[in-house]
């Protein structure tokens, strides 16, 4: 049986108790032990992630606690050794703002919800819900992936997340971010941009996977392609057959 680990905490505005449940059960539907902590003071020690096989990180950047250094080389070097990770939205390429090493291993960072006035007027203080929501287009870039596999381009309504993103990975979708009628997108100067949505990679033995969709729980429901990615994501992290 293959044993999964979920670390849940953080910004409560992400939901991150109840796409922590949604995630532990399916994994636990495919016959994956699951076990879920609040803290990421067990990464400490050296051992703690030998026998895990999938590391998903539900934890939404809150300003402290940070992630200490040997933590994240212990991650690493567990990914290293052949556990997966696979997150979705804030709550894994936004968890760690201060790690590089962090950003490194799971291949992007989250740095703006642009296009949006809120954003530029007032950008250090508490957004209102759903300030940065807009609605977008997924294309779906890799065909042939397992994780794809049937999958057509499809529309959400949520955050459009724009990242810093390593350019090893394997991009299996995109959206675009389109300086068209849109006054506050001066980071579009240049024209254009195409932004992966989700994407997976390899570190060493270890398979990871990540979805910027997934702001809280509910998007799962009312986007069943967001669903699909998420699940066969998990699932190919895990080493098992997306399908």
């Amino acid at each position: 049986m293959k044993r999964a680990l979920i670390l849940c905490g953080g910004w409560p505005g992400h939901d991150p108790v109840a796409v922590a449940g949604r995630f532990r059960g399916l994994l636990e539907a495919r016959g994956c032990a699951v076990e879920t902590i609040g803290s990421t003071e067990p990464f400490a020690d050296a051992g703690f992630l030998r026998g895990f096989d999938l590391l998903v990180p539900v934890w939404s950047y809150a300003g402290t606690p940070a992630l200490p250094d040997e933590c994240a080389v212990h991650i690493a070097d567990a990914v290293s050794d052949g556990m997966g990770i696979a997150g979705c939205h804030g709550g894994m390429c936004d968890a760690f703002r201060e790690s590089v090493l962090w950003q490194f291993l799971t291949g992007a960072q989250w740095v703006a919800h642009p296009s949006n006035p809120f954003y530029h007027c007032t950008p250090c203080v508490p957004s209102p819900e759903g300030a940065f929501f807009r609605e977008y287009t997924v294309h779906i870039e890799d065909v042939d992936s397992p994780i794809t596999l049937g999958l057509r381009d499809f529309r959400v309504r949520s955050e459009q997340y724009y990242l810093h993103v390593d350019p090893a990975v394997r991009v299996l979708a995109t959206t675009r971010f389109a300086r068209e009628g849109d006054e506050y997108a001066p980071h579009l100067t240049d024209g254009p941009v195409t932004m992966p949505v989700a994407y997976a990679r390899r570190w060493g033995r270890g398979r990871i996977f990540y979805s910027s969709l997934g702001h809280c729980d509910a998007e799962f429901d009312r986007f069943p392609e967001a669903l699909t990615l998420m699940c066969r994501g998990l699932l190919w992290a895990l080493g098992e057959d997306p399908e």
